[in-house]
């Protein structure tokens, strides 16, 4: 078999598209698999197959050599010549072996080709593609005895065969799946998408290693933070399970390798897949602004931020909150450094900070940390605390306008936030389905909905003081009130009882997507239902209380309210746009942040809330003064 292999190595590829580093790997690979049935002892075991290691090496030597130019290609013709050195010696296998590995891993780094997929494969679907395509020759079960390999010269391959299976990576089965193999009946799968054929890859590779093993397997896994953080879906596609067992043991590689092969998306958590994200974006940084590329730098930062922290912010702000609030703050800091023009060792140092936190974050994202209970308190408090601000501003309008006895008004703010509940579901439906919503399109509808309604509650919460004064009501409704509310007035309340509403869902259903992901479903649903009945509780005493009030006392606390919430929303509205990259950061260390209140450390953010708090102020001075006219024409 290795002679045939040998011949389609040497001959020109598949596909036109397969650059020569992979050519080189693939007979780099098979040196490295196939020599132990060339050397034995240090005699020939075979003289076709030693004839080929040496053919393959030679080849391989000499593509290096007409590789383009590169300050390593020396280095690597160097590796080269010395496989070629200890394979005409004998060498031991495992010597050969090493050294053809070492030489196809430094040849990857230097002319690099896609060595994973982009996504974890659909390893069901691989079963599917094996049943059609593989099964009539290797075998239903992966033996290589399928009802079309009788008279096959060279058999097919018996992907069960753990002794061989050792010694090849997922990729190098990939690379075969494209390839195909000329003189043989392994034809090339070229015309298979990409993920068709990496998930092929690891449905063939997961053979040798039976799922009885992956419950083994997933223990460890989920146990060992540090493994995690080391084995991305990059590793284990490249990594042979023999290279894997000296690194863990063979015990231990074997039980992994069960559960991993079988269940790749393991190695794409939120912690090892958008964290890698954001380290590899702020390495960027770090070199585009040692580079004197400040702009870059900025950019590449602020997507370390959107693209890479901010998908598992809210599953770790339910885990760790203090932690999740440590890093945010840090990569604002760091933001802030480079728009300062620090220098760079010190936005080094702000960037090797981020690095451990990063660390710390991946083990509290760790599957082991998720619990039913870390499940329901994180789904009660995100629905509780999102669900408070708008419940508090739609019954302030019911109330409002059932003390105006305008009670026709209603079903535009009950159409407001239902058509807010209905347009949070297909939200979720097309986040779910459809289309990926990125963390910049979520800040952004944060923070231009939260400062748009800040505004809005502004002129209300103006207006709701200048009628707390009972005569002032009084006049207000003789003359004004019937013109006024009209339906333009009508549907400005629908309107924003739908911004408001939906900027709520808009965001509790990102989070609950989140930590849906992590398991607990009924943990879950549990903690939402516990905040609906708090939120239910809550609405039916305002609604109740607010009939007992006075129309003055009424005004007065619900203009109170009305401003209190306005100061709220123009602070996290603002947060929301630094997070996107559209407003500037400038920290101020030492100040206290308070989520609930809008209140965060950062220069733009406390002056947002200042202007806004003073424009308030100079209203309700206003109205005071105005009043007091009206009393004396009066």
């Amino acid at each position: 078999m290795a002679v045939v292999l040998g011949i389609v190595l040497l001959a020109a590829p598949a596909t036109a598209q397969t650059a020569p580093a992979q050519t080189i790997w693939r007979l780099l690979d098979y040196i490295a698999v196939d020599y132990p049935e060339a050397v034995a002892d240090g005699k020939i075991a075979s003289a076709s197959e030693y004839a080929e290691m040496q053919e393959f090496s030679a080849t391989a030597s000499k593509l290096i050599g007409e590789l383009p130019a590169s300050s390593a290609r020396g280095g690597l013709q160097g590796q080269a010549t010395n496989l070629q050195r200890i394979i005409t010696a004998k060498a031991p296998p495992q010597a050969v072996a090493t050294a053809a590995r070492g030489l196809a891993a430094d040849l990857i780094k230097t002319y690099p080709v896609p060595l994973a997929p982009t996504s974890a494969p659909d390893v069901a679907r691989g079963k599917i593609l094996y049943a059609q395509h593989c099964a009539s020759c290797h075998g239903v079960s992966g033996q290589g005895d399928g009802p079309q390999a009788r008279g096959l010269n060279p058999p097919p391959i018996a992907f069960a065969d753990r002794e061989r299976a050792r010694e090849r990576s997922i990729f190098a089965l990939y690379q075969v799946i494209e390839q195909g193999l000329d003189g043989t009946s392994m034809v090339s799968f070229a015309e298979l998408p990409a993920q068709d054929r990496w998930a092929l890859a690891f449905y063939a590779g997961s053979f040798a290693y039976p799922e009885s093993g992956a419950a083994n397997g997933k223990a460890l896994w989920d146990a060992d933070a540090d493994l995690r953080k080391r084995l991305d879906l990059g590793k284990l596609v490249g990594t042979t399970p023999a290279a894997f067992a000296a690194e863990v043991g063979d015990d231990k590689a074997q039980q992994l390798m069960a559960y991993l092969r079988h269940h790749p998306e393991a190695t794409v958590t939120a912690a090892t897949g958008t964290l890698a994200l954001a380290r590899n974006r702020l390495d960027e940084a770090l070199a585009a602004y040692g580079r004197g590329d400040s702009k870059a730098a900025t950019d590449l930062a602020l997507s370390a931020y959107l693209d890479g922290f901010e998908p598992v912010e809210a599953v770790l702000s339910a885990r760790d909150n203090a932690l999740m609030i440590r890093i945010e703050g840090a990569m604002g800091d760091l933001r802030a450094a480079i728009a300062k023009g620090e220098p760079v060792q010190a936005v080094k140092a702000r960037v090797a900070t981020l690095d451990g936190l990063f660390a710390d974050a991946e083990t509290a994202l760790a599957p082991s940390e998720a619990s039913a209970t870390s499940s329901f308190l994180a789904a009660f408090t995100i629905l509780a605390r999102e669900g408070l601000e708008a419940l508090l501003i739609v019954v302030a309008m019911i109330a409002f306008l059932s003390k105006a006895d305008r009670r026709d008004m209603l079903p535009y703010v009950h159409g407001g936030w239902v058509a807010a509940l209905v347009a949070g579901a297909a939200t979720w439906a097309a986040a779910t389905w459809i289309i990926e919503i990125s963390g910049a399109s979520r800040e952004l509808t944060e923070g231009f909905g939260g400062v748009f309604a800040a505004l809005v509650l502004l002129w209300v919460g103006i207006w709701m003081h200048g009628k707390s004064n009972a005569d002032a009501w009084q006049r207000y409704i003789r003359e004004k009130l019937s013109r006024a509310l009209n339906r333009r007035s009508a549907w400005f309340l629908f309107l924003l009882a739908f911004l408001v509403v939906y900027r709520e869902v808009f965001e509790t259903i990102l989070f609950y997507a989140a930590i849906w992901g992590q398991g607990n479903g009924g943990a879950v649903i549990a903690g939402a239902f516990t905040a609906i009945l708090l939120l239910a509780v809550i609405a039916f005493v305002m609604m109740r209380y607010s009939r007992t009030l006075p129309i003055g006392k009424f005004f007065a606390y619900s203009s109170a309210l009305i401003a209190v919430l306005a100061v709220v929303l123009i602070g996290k509205g603002s947060a929301a746009l630094q997070e996107a990259g559209y407003l500037s950061v400038t920290p101020w260390p030492g100040f206290p942040r308070v989520e609930l209140l809008g209140i965060y450390p950062t220069r733009e953010t406390i002056i947002a809330q200042l202007v806004m708090t003073a424009l308030l102020v100079l209203g309700f001075f206003w109205n005071q003064r105005t009043n007091k006219l009206g009393e004396v024409a009066a």
